[in-house]
């Protein structure tokens, strides 16, 4: 959840760290801070909160030096404060690190019986002092760190600098990302490739428990043992393009507006006139998908909102049971895992934390096999899951995420599609659905028209301090989704529900100062959907209704508002009637001046547990 950038250079290199964490502040931003060698010196500056503030501390005093650690936070263990900032120095080291040391407890204790003095309040020193006293011991910088996260719990990716070892920085990684950028007489460490677009696009993926060592000169990569391994060399996709703002206000508006060429990228290649491509799931998934008879699809935040409409695709089109569950839940309990049963796992970083456990925890529980869901190429996800399908929104930098979730569905729809053909879907059917899925990218495209009038709606909870959002069938997760969006961006407290559960508790909460935001596709639920909406409007109730163009809503006016949103069908309307309230919960958030792309307490990448 927190930014790693290290450089080992023939230049200064707090300019190039300072500009890589700039493009990871979206994985967290309550403090920042650099640490380089000069001159044998450890030169450091810290600061709470943006990297801004970090950097205007630097340029008023800034310093040389060609080896360099850099870090932005999202605190886990201590509050944000300049003295809980990264990087650490503890003796002749300093350290940057990502992830959280389970037994950090315990290690502190042992290490302050012998003396050691702490200066913060995180796990991270813990690792720090660790590795300065076995320098003290007579051991390099490389040995003293494979010495020391053997003894470490929990999960890390670490940097480290020595200044009895000017020229290299040390890193090592178990459960959380890091990679090696590759440059012509400089190298560098980055937690995301992002980082560092703007110096290399060459890019080493290091493998769980590997250590590293660079220079300006040298990588070198050790397993845990310190044994020399090989890492093969990955030409990045990014492009600095693709990660600035442009003429949007906001990156969130940005990739909201990305869509409809996210959307089709996804697609593209993989269905055509007469329907889903063959192996686009990898060359082993014809044998998997033809024994699969049951799908358990794990993921968290707007990914499992993704899975929980996949369900409901699923099972009506293919046919076969499916279960979902929230990654952090499915860990900790004994899951029934009936015979021919494919693991699902979804996630636009592949890196979340709590997702990757569960793909690894299901390798126990006896499943037909695995596949992953996921937007970066080279993440921990792709690797380790045996079928695969990535979704191509590109980068997403905005914290609220938008065109992954969209991008997901998509590829979700052509797992359903693919199921469905295979147990016996009718081909008229088949060839309808498909052609649906394909008008997608042009129908977000349309939707997309109702930006002017969704500003003026936004208005209407400017002053909110609640909101309800009600939603049927596949559009209950949308529902969900949408709620989700506005919490996370405006912090205004909202909740979805499938409509009919209405009357069951939720209701108790409305009157003329709640919002009820509802998704009216047109369907056979249409028009239970209106007796729950009258409810609504009997108990005084604000009702703003998204309803199809094709929907008879029309004794629905005097309700409340009404906003028209042509689907495109059945199928893809969940994706499509997702957008509008993307483009709710945005307005609303410019409207009440909060930091839209950076939302208090979140970070994009959840890596920790």
């Amino acid at each position: 959840m927190c930014g790693i950038v290290a450089a080992a250079a023939q230049r200064d290199v707090a300019p190039l760290l300072i500009v890589g964490l700039k493009a990871l502040e979206y994985r967290g931003y309550d403090s920042s801070g650099v640490a380089v060698l000069d001159q044998g010196q450890i030169q450091r500056v810290r600061a709470k909160g943006k990297v801004r503030e970090m950097e205007a501390n630097y340029l008023a005093q800034p310093f040389p030096g060609g080896t360099g650690i850099a870090h932005t936070r999202w605190a886990t263990h201590g509050v944000p404060t300049e003295l809980n900032a990264h990087p650490h120095v503890a003796g002749r080291v300093a350290i940057v690190h990502n992830g959280i040391i389970e037994n950090h407890v315990g290690l502190r204790a042992a290490l302050q019986a012998r003396g050691r003095v702490f200066t913060s309040e995180t796990d991270t020193e813990v690792i720090a002092v660790m590795i300065d006293e076995r320098i003290d011991q007579g051991m390099s910088l490389r040995e003293a760190v494979l010495a020391s996260v053997r003894e470490l719990e929990g999960a890390y990716a670490i940097a480290v600098i020595s200044r009895d070892q000017p020229g290299y920085v040390v890193g090592a990684r178990r459960g959380a990302p890091l990679l090696v950028g590759l440059g012509i007489g400089e190298n560098f460490l980055a937690s995301d490739a992002q980082a560092l677009i703007q110096v290399t696009s060459r890019m080493l993926y290091l493998d769980e428990d590997d250590v590293v060592e660079i220079s300006r000169d040298s990588v070198q990569v050790f397993s845990l043992d310190g044994e020399p391994v090989e890492r093969l060399e990955h030409e990045s996709e990014l492009s600095s393009d693709a990660v600035e703002r442009g003429e949007y206000r906001h990156y969130m508006q940005k990739e909201i507006f990305e869509q409809p060429r996210a959307v089709a990228d996804t697609l593209e290649s993989r269905i055509g006139p007469h329907g889903v491509l063959p192996n686009i799931f990898g060359i082993d998934s014809d044998s998997l998908l033809r024994r699969t008879r049951g799908l358990h699809i794990i993921a968290c935040g707007t990914s499992y909102h993704a899975g929980l409409v996949a369900k409901y695709w699923i099972e009506e089109y293919a046919r076969l049971p499916v279960s979902v569950e929230v990654a952090s839940e499915y860990r900790y309990r004994e899951t029934v895992v009936p015979a021919d049963t494919l693991f699902v796992a979804i996630s636009q970083s592949g890196e979340t934390a709590d997702t990757l456990a569960a793909l690894r925890e299901s390798r126990r529980r006896g499943y037909l096999g695995t596949l992953g869901i996921c937007n970066v190429a080279e993440s921990s996800l792709v690797r380790e899951a045996d079928l695969k399908l990535m979704t191509r929104a590109g980068p997403e930098i905005g914290v609220a995420s938008t065109k992954a979730f969209t991008t997901q569905l998509a590829a979700l729809a052509l797992l359903a599609l693919e199921l469905a053909r295979r147990n016996g879907l009718d081909p008229q059917r088949y060839a309808a659905l498909c052609a649906e899925l394909q008008h997608l990218p042009r129908a977000i495209e349309n939707v997309l028209k109702l930006e002017p009038a969704i500003i003026e709606l936004a208005g209407e909870f400017i002053h909110r301090q609640h909101a309800l959002f009600l939603g049927r069938g596949a559009h209950y997760p949308v529902a969900l989704e949408g709620s989700l969006k506005l919490k996370e961006i405006s912090y205004i407290h909202a909740e979805a529900y499938p409509a009919g559960e209405l009357k069951h508790g939720p209701l108790a909460l409305v009157d003329e100062n709640m919002p009820v935001v509802a998704v009216a596709p047109n369907g056979p639920l249409l028009d239970k959907l209106k007796s729950n909406l009258q409810v609504v409007h009997a108990r005084g109730g604000r009702l703003i209704v998204f309803a199809d163009g094709a929907a008879g809503m029309d004794d629905m006016a005097d309700h409340g508002i009404t906003l028209r949103v042509e689907s495109g069908g059945d199928f893809i309307s969940p994706a499509v009637f997702t957008v509008p309230l993307q483009l709710l919960a945005y307005h609303v958030a410019v409207l009440r001046g909060t930091d839209v792309d950076q939302p208090r307490n979140l970070a994009k990448s959840v890596t920790v547990e």
